[in-house]
């Protein structure tokens, strides 16, 4: 199959990346149990981890074709390397800091890079959206395996345990690098542009675009959503539903299983379906979730929870509303790649990358402030207010590519 380990190769540094990003929540958790931090205090890890991915996108994403995809790959896969190590040996707040400060970078330089080969390695707008949707599907389950891999090193009787999950991802790390390491690139494949000035001005160009504008903005909206909940869910199992730790972490496992799932049949179902009526049926029935569901899951008293099996059936509700919002993400972002022309989708994704890190960041500081002084009873509800702004974005979106702008 032609490409087939370039195809690998992303598939495998997304999984990677997938893991450790998403680890966040479970590390927020155990910020609070181990390291003596509040909600609020806790929550600077997500800003540790997007902020560094928004600053190093705006500056690499025009010219990284230049340094070279596979380069820019190995060199974050052998930075979180050091990373996970580090963390060992440090085992701290600050250590976490630190981690997630260097996965941000690395994730900068992976993101980037897998998205803009995504373009050169598929025809068709159909087989990017397909690509598309699986990449983003592996790295939901990634962050499945997440939530059942600290645990398998977690004990609560020795609080220091856990840190043992880090040698395990630094040998992961290892090994994507030399997967990677080992792949043949096609010099197709790693095109620079033709002057590093305009590359980088293409960037602020793509900005005045009401296209550009109108799906930053929903790309934000999205991610502040996922990223509230996917890094709140273990503290919200622990604080609301009262579950054993390793319990809460596993529960929350449910959320990226369902994300996984969704974004893998979307890539089935956008090709027969529109766009614009898979995301607006997807957003509607996560708010529909919200409303409805999670306030019988908030008031459901639990006892006795010693497994998942001993959970009531209502309990695991909520976290499906991952399959209603994972498609959301990848369609928004194969709909505007693949109407580019190839020299500017690396511009493209270092906006998605940055505004999605800026999401990220202040979706899971609101959780976290909410959790704080509104209870983590109500936190939730308040995704709400941006599922309903990101309704009205796809229609002027839709409205918008109909014109075909860019």
């Amino acid at each position: 199959m032609k490409n087939l380990g370039i195809k690998i190769a992303l598939y495998l540094n997304y999984f990677v990346f997938a893991i450790l990003l998403n680890s966040v929540g479970i590390v927020i958790l155990k910020s609070q149990k181990n390291y003596g931090v509040d909600e609020v205090q806790a929550s600077i890890l997500e800003a540790f981890k997007d902020m560094p991915i928004a600053i190093v996108s705006f500056f690499i994403a025009s010219f990284l074709p230049r340094i070279g995809y596979k380069k820019a790959m190995l060199t974050g896969l052998a930075l979180v390397t050091l990373a996970c190590i580090a963390m060992y040996f440090g085992n701290s707040f600050d250590s976490a800091k630190l981690l997630f400060a260097t996965v941000g970078v690395s994730f900068a330089l992976i993101k980037v890079s897998v998205y803009s080969l995504i373009g050169t390695v598929t025809e068709s707008q159909k087989e990017h959206n397909a690509l598309m949707s699986n990449i983003e599907g592996v790295f939901m389950i990634g962050i499945a395996l997440a939530y059942f891999l600290f645990p398998a090193f977690n004990d609560e009787t020795h609080p220091d345990s856990w840190l043992n999950v880090y040698w395990f991802l630094a040998g992961l790390s290892l090994l994507s690098f030399l997967f990677l390491f080992f792949t043949k690139f096609e010099t197709s494949t790693a095109t620079a542009g033709a002057n590093f000035k305009d590359d980088f001005l293409q960037m602020f160009k793509l900005i005045a675009k009401m296209l550009t504008v109108i799906f930053v903005i929903s790309v934000f909206l999205f991610v502040m959503i996922e990223q509230g909940i996917l890094s709140w869910l273990p503290t919200f199992n622990t604080k609301v539903l009262h579950l054993p730790e390793n319990i809460s972490i596993m529960m929350a496992s449910i959320l990226a299983i369902s994300l996984a799932v969704g974004r893998l049949v979307a890539g089935i179902i956008t090709k027969k379906v529109n766009w614009i009526w898979v995301l607006s049926v997807c957003v509607i029935a996560a708010m529909l979730i919200v409303y409805f569901v999670l306030p019988n899951v908030v008031g459901l008293e639990v006892k006795n929870i010693d497994s998942l099996s001993d959970i009531p059936l209502i309990g695991f509700a909520f976290p499906l509303i991952g399959l209603f919002i994972a498609p959301i993400y990848p369609l928004l972002n194969s709909i505007v790649l693949s109407s580019l022309p190839k020299n500017l989708q690396s511009s493209m994704t270092g906006l998605i990358v940055i505004f999605s890190a800026l999401g990220g960041t202040l979706g899971s500081r609101i959780t976290g402030w909410l959790f704080k002084n509104e209870g983590p009873e109500k936190a939730f509800y308040f995704t709400l207010i941006p599922m309903f702004l990101l309704l009205i974005s796809f229609f002027i979106l839709k409205k918008i590519t109909a014109k075909n702008e860019i």
